[in-house]
């Protein structure tokens, strides 16, 4: 069973429409910090838009992850769920 700390900071509402909108830009991998991917996204173009689709549909799973290994699965971010 997983506990609060295999869960992201990271809102997957903005990772989502961060990467519908600007995938292919790699927007959504810099908001979780994977900073090296998404200079490789923006060189791309996403992959060629396959990485991008990959992404969007790991995203919308709550699948993604960020970069410390934590799924990005609360659709709000859980600070704010918590006030």
């Amino acid at each position: 069973m997983m506990g609060q700390t295999d869960i992201s900071s990271k809102s997957r509402l903005i990772s989502f429409l961060l990467c519908v909108f600007l995938g292919y830009l790699g927007v959504h991998r810099f908001y979780v910090g994977k900073i090296g991917t998404g200079l490789l996204m923006l060189c791309t173009a996403g992959g060629l838009g396959v990485w991008w689709l990959i992404d969007v549909i790991f995203i919308a799973c709550g699948s993604f992850r960020d970069k410390d290994g934590q799924r990005v699965s609360s659709w709000f971010e859980p600070a704010r769920m918590a006030s």
